[in-house]
């Protein structure tokens, strides 16, 4: 116990304990070990927490601050998180397993988030307006919402956290960060860099903790004006119905079970490329995984064995190794899901074309193989649920409608791929296909300029882009009268 790490929490400005004494271990998932005592924090912290993040807003000096001083801030942010990109990598491979050439690499281009956002804090905009009355001036502002609740998963949780945070800080917001239970560290670290940047205390406040009471007291207090959650479909439904208590302004990236539909006229280094990067990348932990690959008939059996031999020639090992390819699952329970799907699904028909099984020559960790499951149907738990895991579903098609039609035949709707030479192919199938992002011979491309979200139980609202800047403020009509005399009798109609 007293060679684990110990963290605090970050509360207006200030490094502190669970009120109530509580703390729980986070362990590494590559080797099953605990290595980080993490604060598990109560309602008391969260309401101090809220409060603190409220002052900053309401009273100053954050809500004083000129728009040009919050970018200024943002800009500093972003530099110091591509300084500190060693450390912030290291720290999420140890909590997480991801490889650490991944979570290095994206510490280091989320500072392009921060910097775009920094450079849109002076450019929040109103309007004049044409309007129906003489002698009335008539205008829109746009004004911040206030207080900021940021619920992040464990999972790309750096980036998770700079699509929310650096909106939500450039329009003048506040924020609560509650980092996931499963991999807190890396938010802590996170905070750290914000400390050093310079923001004003109570600007940005981090908890860990369990989702009850750490994530109920967050997303039901009185004072929280919004709500970004990513992460499951169950806490989902219970942010919205927490939500009810304060009426939060809410916005859900939830799960998904992505198609990758693959055409027969395709390069097939190409598509086999793409199918590798969509589904074996982050060891399949993403919501945007591609894990279901649809592949017309054509080229199926082809395409299919070409998967496979990559498939199984991905280096599985330490995730601090470079020469690592795929790392250990995050959770003892996805991999305990995982197992069993796979098993359930070739016990009733579907074939085991690669993978199934935890490597035997990795004793320790929370490994995986990279998997492929041949489906004659779609009526699988591998093909319905969410895995977060390196294991993809195949199915075959004949034609365009037969692609489209399995592509919907899902609860879920946040992502698909689509690997085709037509062009206007792909731009039928991107219209078609109901997802909020469609990749077009390509998979997993993000930018600070592109919005993303999903469609159906993959939530609402969305992230990123332009319009962020909309979500995080709301719109004020400013009447004027500008003639110099009285205003009419309000009781002698004309």
């Amino acid at each position: 116990m007293s060679d684990l790490k110990r963290y605090q929490m970050y509360i207006d400005g200030q490094w502190v304990d669970a009120k109530n004494g509580k703390t729980f271990e986070s362990s590494n998932p590559a080797t099953c070990e605990s290595w980080a005592i993490i604060p598990e924090a109560g309602a008391a912290d969260v309401d101090r927490a809220v409060h603190a993040a409220h002052q900053a807003f309401a009273v100053g000096p954050w809500s004083t601050m000129l728009p040009t001083q919050r970018g200024k801030l943002l800009r500093r942010l972003g530099d110091l998180l591509a300084e500190h990109s060693e450390t912030l990598g290291l720290t999420e491979t140890t909590d997480t397993g991801k490889l650490l050439k991944e979570t290095r690499w994206q510490a280091t281009y989320i500072a392009d988030y921060f910097h775009y956002y920094a450079g849109l804090a002076d450019k929040v905009q109103g309007a004049t307006l044409p309007i129906d009355k003489p002698d009335i001036w008539a205008m829109t502002i746009r004004e911040p919402l206030g207080v900021v609740a940021a619920i992040v998963p464990w999972n790309s949780q750096l980036f998770l956290t700079a699509v929310k945070i650096a909106p939500a800080l450039a329009t003048g917001n506040t924020v609560v960060l509650k980092a996931s239970e499963h991999a807190s560290a890396p938010m802590l670290e996170f905070a750290r860099v914000f400390e050093q940047a310079g923001f004003p205390a109570g600007v940005v406040n981090v908890v860990t903790g369990v989702g009850d009471p750490c994530g109920k007291a967050l997303s039901s207090h009185p004072l929280v004006d919004r709500i970004s959650f990513t992460g499951g479909l169950e806490s989902a439904r219970h942010i919205v119905h927490n939500s009810a208590e304060n009426f939060a302004e809410v916005s859900l990236e939830l799960g998904g079970k992505s198609p990758m539909i693959i055409f027969d006229d395709v390069d097939l280094e190409n598509a086999t490329n793409g199918v590798l990067l969509s589904i074996f990348s982050a060891s399949g932990q993403s919501c945007v995984a591609g894990s279901r690959l649809l592949i017309q008939e054509n080229i199926y059996d082809a395409l299919l064995a070409r998967i496979a031999e990559r498939a199984g020639k991905i280096v599985i090992g330490d995730p601090l190794a470079e020469s690592t390819q795929m790392g250990p699952l995050a959770t003892v329970n996805q991999l305990e899901l995982i197992e069993r799907s796979v098993a359930n699904a070739v016990e009733n028909g579907a074939t085991l074309v690669c993978g199934g099984r935890r490597p035997a020559h990795l004793g320790k960790g929370l490994y995986f193989e990279p998997t492929v499951v041949a489906c004659p149907h779609q009526d699988f738990d591998v093909v319905r649920k969410e895995m977060f895991g390196p294991v993809v579903s195949v199915v075959k098609f004949r034609d365009e409608a037969e692609a489209i039609e399995l592509a919907n035949d899902t609860r879920f709707g946040l992502a698909a791929g689509v690997f085709t030479k037509d062009g206007a192919r792909g731009l039928r199938m991107s219209k078609a296909v109901r997802a909020g992002i469609v990749w077009v011979n390509t998979y997993r491309m993000v930018s600070p300029m592109a919005p993303f979200g999903g469609y159906k139980h993959s939530g609402y609202g969305r992230e990123a882009g332009l319009n962020a800047i909309n979500d995080y403020t709301r719109e004020k009509t400013v009447w004027i009268n500008t003639s110099q005399k009285p205003i009419d009798d309000p009781f002698r109609m004309q």
